[in-house]
C-alpha cells in the first residue's frame, strides 16, 4: 500500500465517512438477508415448545409447530433453514441407528417444511452425535486404551443418513462429523440413488472448540458425551491443516465448504476464500451467540449493533453466508435499513 505521505500526500479518509449515504457508497462489504441461514431445533412431542436455557431467545419446537415457527423467517426472505434434532434418549444407541430412520425428527420436519415452503432451502446436519448414547459423531469400537471412533464404520452410517435426508427433501447435506473420506462416500451414495442435485456443504474445517457447549445443551447431548472429540475435530492451533482439509473435501465433491466456529476463526475463513475461491460459509456457533446475548442481558452490549457487527465480520473475512441464530433478528433490521 502506498505511503500516506508518498502517493497520497493530501489524503483525508474521513471525508468518505462524513455521512451515512457516503459510507454506504464506499462500503467494501455488505450484508443482506440472502446471506443468512437459520439453525433451528426440532424436538419430539406435540404442540409444544421449549426454551434453550443456554441460548436466550432460542427454542425447540415440535414438528406440528415447525411450519409456524419458520413462517416469519420465510416472510423476511431468509433463504435457508438448517435442521437439528433433539433425539429422545430412548431412541439413542451406540450405532446412532435413529439417524437412518426415514421417520426420524429431521426427515419428518423436512417433509413438513417442503410441503409448506417448497422454495426454501433445507440444510441437513449429517453426523451421528445427536443419535448416539455416547455423544460421539461416529461409531465407537474397542481399541488400545479404550474405545475410539471407527472412521470407516462411521462412513457407512453417514452415507445412509445422508440418503434418507435427501429423500425426505433436504436440499443441502451438511456433514459435520469430520470423518476422513466422508464427502466422497456421501457423494457416491447420493448419486447411486439418483439424488444428483443434492448439494454438499462440508464442515471442512471444524475445530475441537470450547464454543459448542450451549448447542449440546440444546440437543440434550452434553451429559451423554463421553470423552472429547479431539481425535477427529481439528486442533485450534492449526491453520495450514485447514487448507488441506478443505482441499480434500473439494476434491471429493463438496459444493460448498464451512468453517466452524466462526469469529475465533476469521483468519481461517480468509485463508480458505483466498486459496480456493469457492462458496465459503461460517457457523456462528452457540457459544458465540450465547456470549453476545449474555452481555446484552447484562447491559454491556447493544444487541442490534453487536449482532450486525459480528455478522459483517464474516462477510469481511470472505463468507458467502453465515449460519447464525441471529438470522431472524438480523433479517428484520436489514429489511428496514
Amino acid at each position: 500500500m502506498p505511503s500516506l505521505f508518498g502517493a497520497y500526500p493530501h489524503a483525508r479518509p474521513r471525508r468518505n465517512r462524513l455521512d451515512a449515504n457516503t459510507r454506504r457508497l464506499v462500503a467494501e462489504n455488505s450484508l443482506a438477508v440472502s446471506d443468512l441461514i437459520w439453525p433451528i431445533f426440532i424436538m419430539d412431542g406435540e404442540n409444544a415448545t421449549s426454551e434453550v436455557a443456554a441460548m436466550p431467545g432460542q427454542i425447540r419446537v415440535t414438528i406440528d409447530r415447525v411450519v409456524d415457527h419458520v413462517a416469519p423467517a420465510v416472510a423476511l426472505g431468509i433463504p435457508a433453514i438448517a435442521l437439528f434434532p433433539v433425539t429422545p434418549p430412548a431412541k439413542k444407541d451406540a450405532e446412532g441407528s435413529e439417524a437412518l430412520n426415514p421417520e426420524n425428527l429431521i426427515n419428518r420436519a423436512a417433509r413438513a417444511l417442503k410441503a409448506a415452503f417448497p422454495d426454501v432451502l433445507l440444510v441437513g446436519d449429517v453426523a451421528l452425535d445427536p443419535y448416539t448414547d455416547h455423544g460421539q459423531d461416529g461409531v465407537l469400537r474397542p481399541g488400545p486404551g479404550g474405545h475410539y471412533v471407527d472412521n470407516d464404520a462411521s462412513l457407512k452410517q453417514l452415507v445412509a443418513q445422508a440418503v434418507v435426508q435427501a429423500e425426505a427433501g433436504i436440499d443441502i447435506i451438511a456433514p459435520s462429523d469430520m470423518m476422513d473420506g466422508r464427502v466422497a462416500a456421501i457423494r457416491a451414495g447420493l448419486d447411486a440413488k439418483g439424488l444428483i442435485h443434492t448439494r454438499i456443504m462440508s464442515y471442512a474445517a471444524k475445530y475441537a472448540s470450547a464454543f459448542y457447549g450451549p448447542f449440546r445443551d440444546a440437543l440434550g447431548s452434553a451429559g451423554a458425551l463421553k470423552g472429547d472429540k479431539k481425535t477427529y475435530q481439528m486442533d485450534p492451533s492449526n491453520s495450514d491443516e485447514a487448507l488441506r482439509e478443505v482441499a480434500m473435501d473439494l476434491a471429493e465433491g463438496a459444493d460448498m465448504v464451512m468453517v466452524k466456529p466462526g469469529m475465533p476463526y476469521l483468519d481461517i475463513i480468509r485463508r480458505v476464500k483466498d486459496e480456493f475461491c469457492v462458496p465459503t460459509f461460517a457457523y456462528q456457533v452457540s457459544g458465540e451467540y450465547a456470549m453476545i446475548m449474555a452481555a446484552v442481558q447484562n447491559g454491556w452490549l447493544d444487541h442490534d449493533k453487536a449482532m450486525m457487527e459480528s455478522l459483517m465480520a464474516f462477510k469481511r473475512a470472505g463468507c458467502n453466508g453465515v449460519l447464525t441464530y441471529f438470522a431472524p433478528a438480523a433479517a428484520k433490521l436489514l429489511k428496514v435499513s
